[in-house]
């Protein structure tokens, strides 16, 4: 087992290394620095936590991680290899810092700045009379984040694996059962995740019965558990700020005939979407193989969503996976599948596992059956 020195060092060689990677993307795009705003990229690259910050990625290597004064202390001890600059309002500081240096093409998350932080940087800049040109990145470290390295994964990994061994304890004890409501049971689930090591739930956990299972994103409230009902389970996992992802359906009593049916066609598109997840493969082919069979029985308007999303530091991250997708899985993607066919009064089924996509095939990190239950 190697010891926190060893952790510590390969920590900061694996944001170095993130960071080395948008540094090409600077000068592939003839940038002269780029600043990131958004805390959970600036966390990615830099591995600080704190609440406000922003970074300075400079080609030639000299970065640096802006803070208020509230995190000198953490931000030395996060982020030790980088140069730490003390200032509340970080990202015109930092803009200010490389126009001081000459920078002219300024890239910035577009999607992240608001119309009057663009004007604080353009500002902090003209304060300088330097002429800085703000350059949209879009959202270039969420396309790195889209690649995960071996210490994510095997973050993601635990994380499901939390989420696992909850849900089963759970079940095990009866916790799905007649005359609960859905809200104890989703805190009963949720304190099983923190006691089995989580630092905390992926989102809040959806528990759906009955006719609250045709909501896609139901919140748990005081409907109560009931024979004959279907109760459609949403949950994750958060470990070393990785999110897990994992649905299941079970049904109370003795299932219908029509809740078999509607089970086995979710069943076999999931099985359809988890198979295409292939290196190479287009989103929106995945999202149609998984779809086709659904709209063939009939349902097509009943399964209203995309077909599943990537996962990691944030519970929705690229790649998207739909109809409306854009672009193909690569290596080391982490995604979901989660089709769901969800009857308006009636009640609905989603199955939701979280995957690898890998050259030899999609490496299955939710292990929990996918076989019908009744409880």
């Amino acid at each position: 087992m190697a010891d926190d020195s060893t952790l510590v060092t390969d920590a900061r060689a694996r944001t170095a290394a993130r960071r080395a990677r948008l540094r090409a993307v600077a000068i592939e795009r003839d940038l002269d620095a780029i600043v990131i705003s958004n805390l959970v990229n600036v966390s990615y690259l830099t591995g600080f936590t704190g609440s406000n910050a922003a970074l300075l990625v400079r080609p030639d290597g000299a970065d640096v991680l802006a803070t208020d004064g509230r995190y000198t202390t953490q931000a030395r001890v996060q982020a030790p290899d980088l140069e730490i600059l003390i200032e509340r309002a970080c990202a015109p500081a930092l803009t200010g810092l490389a126009a001081r240096d000459g920078a002219l093409r300024l890239g910035y998350e577009s999607h992240v700045v608001t119309i009057d932080g663009l004007a604080h940087l353009q500002s902090a800049a003209a304060d300088l009379g330097s002429g800085v040109e703000p350059v949209s990145i879009q959202a270039a470290v969420e396309t790195l984040r889209s690649i995960k390295d071996a210490s994510e994964i095997e973050a993601l990994r635990e994380a499901c694996a939390i989420a696992d061994r909850a849900l089963a304890g759970l079940v095990a004890d009866g916790g799905l059962r007649a005359d609960r409501t859905e809200r104890e049971v989703g805190r009963d689930l949720d304190s099983r995740m923190l006691s089995l090591g989580a630092e905390a739930v992926s989102f809040e956990t959806i528990v759906a019965t009955g006719a609250n299972s045709a909501i896609p994103h139901h919140r748990p409230d005081e409907a109560v558990l009931a024979v004959g009902d279907f109760v459609k389970v949403d949950f994750g996992a958060t470990y070393a700020g990785y999110h897990s992802d994992m649905t299941r359906t079970f049904v109370l009593g003795a299932p219908a005939a029509w809740q078999r049916d509607i089970y086995e066609l979710v069943a076999t598109s999931q099985r359809l979407g988890r198979e295409a997840l292939a290196v190479g493969a287009a989103v929106v082919d995945v999202d149609a193989a998984a779809r086709t069979p659904i709209v063939e029985a009939g349902y097509g308007p009943a399964f209203s969503h995309g077909l599943g999303h990537g996962v990691g530091l944030e519970i929705h991250e690229a790649p998207g996976l739909s109809a409306l997708g854009a672009g193909r899985l690569e290596a080391d993607m982490v995604v979901t599948v989660e089709p769901g066919v969800y009857l308006p009064g009636r009640g609905g089924v989603r199955i939701e596992d979280t995957l690898v996509v890998g050259t030899d095939g999609p490496d299955l990190l939710t292990l929990t059956s996918k076989e019908l239950v009744a409880l």
